[in-house]
């Protein structure tokens, strides 16, 4: 099965699946060729929406279908099992390993930052040699290395391995994204999968802080590293077993695309420094004033300079070329999520912080208020399956922007000695509402209007959305509280909630400008163009054609 090539099973496609094209003949311009339009049409929705529903062809039973999807989906589960439920372990983990005070962010961060800064170029490697050995890989690295990390025995090893093991998710989260992609086609199965792929991410966050709590009070932090070591393996043997392999068919259909190294060695360096410099600022010894910080902040922004002049006017295949950007509200889309997941990074951060230290619940206490967040993603994911194809994408941003307002807006307003069910539930249900939705629309959205040989760009486009937006906006909010003038935590922490409220609004009010439109059954966007019904071109402002991807065929 996992040997199987892409090419192989795309011959065993039933014809129906093939965009229809009705010939072309000059001899034929009677009227009468109309209403044969009107009818090819017709037959083609029909089809369009039998095979948005049923099983891929590439899939020879619902097991393998199972196992293949099972195995991208707990992918992104443990993705956030080993960010979340490390926080959880640190303090007893720190004791053992003599890990000083002010060291003990980085085997917090490194693992997110080492993630983000390396998303894009394994992207660009999935476009140019597919996803079986990107993805299968990145799996069985993480797994190496989280076993190696939970028989460290100093802080330093620690470092190391968690930094090491962040290259991971790096290469199996856009691989993930780009196997299910160009899978599945537009329709109610793709939303289902999508939906189910959505709500892994708090699911795996509740499950990591719940197995850190259980194996930090019963058992040694080591378990929680052995643990996600044995899902590693397991789901490693899965996507070996049922993932094809495509490396043949991203070799023929690349283009002879290569690795962008003007990118590779600005871009990654930028991100890291940045990023370190935004995140470190607010904790460092004399905060801003630390030597160290605005050196690296210097130094990242010369970096990133020099890569929007590379990859704008030298790179010949940049990791962020501009077709990616080619869809209409892209551009739009792309800075709506960067708040959107900042804000949600500000939340789980503080809102952790507020409830254990200032509303005085235990460890395990804490991890149970988070459950709604698993149990909403799980419903969500359930409802939007069956239902996204018959909804507006533009009313759904919407309601995602206004739970993602809703859920910091309220821990803003809490007040002392607040109740539950007043606050926080509504709270966590606002959050899964807003992070799942968005995540949901965004993956959908974006898989169905770029084409398949760039598929691995924009999975990692959409992550590193998440891990810097998350990094980014959670450093400012750091910085705004340590600007802050509050007597007391509780007081502080509302400073970056308040803060998350104005970067809430800011997202919501792009997400009103944004209408994808519904996710229904359609022609893929490589089936649009080799029938001749590409989407028509829209004028900007500018002047500048953009394709509408709501598709208005010609």
């Amino acid at each position: 099965m996992g040997q199987q090539t892409l090419e192989q099973q795309q011959q065993q496609q039933p014809h129906h699946q093939q965009p229809q094209q009705h010939p072309e003949s000059s001899e034929c311009e009677s009227p009468s060729q109309a209403q044969q339009d009107v009818q090819v049409d017709a037959t083609t929705d029909f089809d369009l929406d039998r095979v948005g529903r049923q099983r891929p062809a590439v899939f020879s039973s619902t097991l393998e279908e199972v196992m293949f999807c099972g195995s991208i989906l707990i992918s992104m589960l443990m993705s956030e099992y080993f960010v979340s439920g490390f926080n959880i372990i640190l303090p007893g983990l720190a004791g053992a390993l003599d890990i000083p005070k002010n060291s003990q962010t980085w085997p917090s961060s490194v693992f997110s930052l080492v993630t983000g800064s390396f998303l894009l170029p394994f992207g660009r490697l999935a476009d140019m040699y597919g996803a079986y050995f990107i993805f299968t890989g990145g799996l069985v690295w993480m797994c190496i290395w989280c076993l190696i990390g939970g028989f460290s025995q100093n802080y330093q090893m620690l470092i190391v391995t968690r930094a090491l093991a962040g290259l991971g998710p790096a290469a199996f989260l856009p691989t993930g994204l780009m196997l299910l992609g160009k899978t599945y086609r537009p329709g109610p199965r793709k939303n289902l999968v999508f939906s189910l792929y959505s709500a892994f991410a708090p699911l795996g966050f509740f499950i990591g802080i719940i197995l850190g709590g259980v194996t930090g009070e019963y058992l040694s932090w080591r378990w929680w590293f052995f643990i996600g070591t044995i899902i590693l393996f397991v789901t490693s043997l899965m996507a070996y077993l049922t993932i094809p392999n495509d490396r043949h068919q991203a070799v023929a259909n690349h283009g002879g695309a290569k690795m962008d190294y003007f990118g590779l060695f600005t871009i990654v360096p930028a991100i890291i420094l940045i990023t370190f410099a935004i995140t470190t600022g607010g904790s460092a010894p004399n905060g801003w004033r630390t030597p160290y910080i605005p050196v690296t902040f210097v130094i990242g922004m010369l970096f990133l300079c020099a890569a929007i002049y590379l990859e704008g006017w030298v790179a010949e295949q940049p990791l962020l070329p501009k077709d990616l950007f080619a869809a209409k509200y892209m551009k739009r889309f792309t800075l709506a999520l960067f708040f959107a997941y900042g804000v949600f990074g500000i939340f789980l951060f503080y809102a952790s912080l507020h409830i254990e230290a200032f509303m005085g619940a235990s460890t395990l206490q804490t991890a149970t208020w988070f459950a709604p967040m698993a149990g909403g993603g799980i419903v969500l994911a359930t409802i939007g399956g069956f239902t996204l194809h018959k909804l507006s994408g533009r009313v759904l941003l919407m309601i995602s922007g206004g739970g993602c307002l809703a859920s910091v807006l309220l821990f803003a307003l809490i007040p002392d000695h607040a109740n539950y069910w007043a606050f926080v539930f509504p709270a966590m249900l606002g959050a899964t509402i807003g992070v799942d939705i968005t995540y949901l629309v965004s993956n959908v959205f974006i898989t169905t209007n770029v084409p398949a040989h760039m598929q691995g760009t924009a999975g990692a486009l959409i992550n590193s959305l998440v891990f810097i937006g998350i990094s980014f906006f959670l450093g400012l909010a750091d910085l705004a509280v340590a600007e802050s003038e509050g007597t007391f935590d509780g007081e502080n922490h509302r400073v970056a909630f308040w803060f998350a409220v104005a970067c809430a609004a800011c997202s919501l009010l792009l997400f009103c400008l944004i209408d994808p439109g519904k996710a229904e059954s359609e022609l893929t966007l490589e089936e649009r163009m080799e029938a001749g019904l590409e989407p028509k071109k829209e004028t900007s402002a500018s002047g500048s054609e953009s394709s509408n991807p709501e598709p208005e065929y010609e």
